[in-house]
C-alpha cells in the first residue's frame, strides 16, 4: 500500500452481511464477530445454510439459462465475497467473450475483488465500489461504462441484495430498481431473489433483529411486493417462485427443500 492510499477500516470486530453470507456458504473470509452473528441466526432459523445454498445455485442456473440465450453482458450488483465459482466462471464457462461488470459497498469484498477480475482473454470483467442505493454512482462509473455497451442487453443480476435496502415509508428500495431497469434497453433482464417471511414470520422477525444488533437493517418483503420489483417486464417462466423452484436442474430438487426453508423469492424477467 502506497502512502498516499487511505487506511480502510474493515471493522472485523463487528458482523457484516456479507460475511455472514459467507460464512452461511461454507468460505473463509469471515471473522468471530461474523461467525457469532450466524450462530444467532441459526439459532433461530436452522435452515438458513439451506437457503443461502439454494440462493447461490439459482444464481448459477439463471446466469447459465442467460448466456446459453445469447446474453453477453452482465451487471452483478451487491457481489459479495468472490465465492467460485463466480458469475464470470458461469457466463465466461459458456460464452468466453461474455463481460461482466460487478459491484458492492463493502470495503472487504474490495479487498478480495483480484478473484473477481480473472477473465477469459475474449471476455472482460470488472469491478465496481459504490451502493446499490446511489445507482448513479453504478451505472456513470467509468469500469462500467469501458466494460459494458448499455445500448445492447444487460443481465442485471439483484441476488439477495434489496431486503438490505428498507423504505422508511419511500418506497425506496423499487424507486432504485426502476432506475436501473430504466437505464437498460430492451431485451435486457433482470434476475433477482428476495428473502421473505410469508412462511416463518416469527424466525424472520427474530433475525431482522440479530441483523439491526450488529449494524445492518433488513427489510423481508411479501409475493406481491417482490413481484412490483418487475412491473413492465416479462416474467419467464415459471415465473416468481422460491429460489429452489425455478428450473431446477433435476425435477426431484426441487422437493428436497420446503418453501419455509427456502425463505426467497426469485424470478427473471426480459425487458420488452
Amino acid at each position: 500500500m502506497s502512502e498516499h492510499e487511505p487506511v480502510v477500516d474493515l471493522q472485523l470486530d463487528r458482523a457484516h452481511a456479507s460475511r455472514i453470507y459467507d460464512y452461511m456458504l461454507g468460505g473463509k473470509t469471515n471473522f468471530l464477530a461474523d461467525r457469532m452473528a450466524a450462530g444467532s441466526v441459526l439459532g433461530v432459523f436452522p435452515a438458513a445454510l439451506v437457503a443461502a445454498r439454494i440462493n447461490r445455485e439459482f444464481m448459477h442456473r439463471a446466469t447459465r439459462h442467460l448466456a446459453r440465450s445469447g446474453l453477453r453482458q452482465f451487471l452483478d450488483i451487491g457481489t459479495g465475497i468472490p465465492t467460485p465459482p463466480n458469475l464470470h466462471d458461469i457466463a465466461q464457462g459458456i460464452a468466453a467473450d461474455s463481460r461482466v461488470v460487478y459491484t458492492d459497498n463493502d470495503p472487504i469484498v474490495l479487498a478480495h475483488a483480484a478473484a473477481l477480475l480473472l477473465s477469459t482473454p475474449e471476455g472482460r470483467t470488472a469491478y465496481v465500489q459504490a451502493d446499490v442505493t446511489e445507482p448513479d454512482s453504478i451505472l456513470t462509473a467509468p469500469q462500467l461504462r469501458d466494460t459494458l455497451d448499455l445500448t445492447r442487453p444487460v443481465a442485471l443480476s439483484l441476488n439477495a441484495l434489496m431486503h438490505f435496502v428498507t423504505d422508511d415509508g419511500r418506497d425506496r428500495a423499487h424507486a432504485i430498481v426502476e432506475a436501473l431497469k430504466a437505464a437498460l434497453p430492451s431485451g435486457s433482464t433482470l434476475v433477482m431473489t428476495h428473502a421473505t417471511a410469508d412462511f416463518s414470520p416469527g424466525a424472520m422477525n427474530k433475525i431482522i433483529r440479530i441483523y439491526r444488533d450488529a449494524g445492518t437493517t433488513l427489510q423481508f418483503r411479501t409475493r406481491a411486493e417482490f413481484r412490483r420489483f418487475f412491473d413492465g417486464w416479462e416474467l419467464l417462466d415459471p415465473g416468481v417462485t422460491l429460489s429452489h423452484q425455478w428450473r431446477p436442474d433435476h425435477p426431484e430438487d426441487a422437493t428436497h427443500v420446503t418453501d419455509a426453508e427456502a425463505a426467497c423469492y426469485a424470478a427473471v424477467a426480459r425487458k420488452p
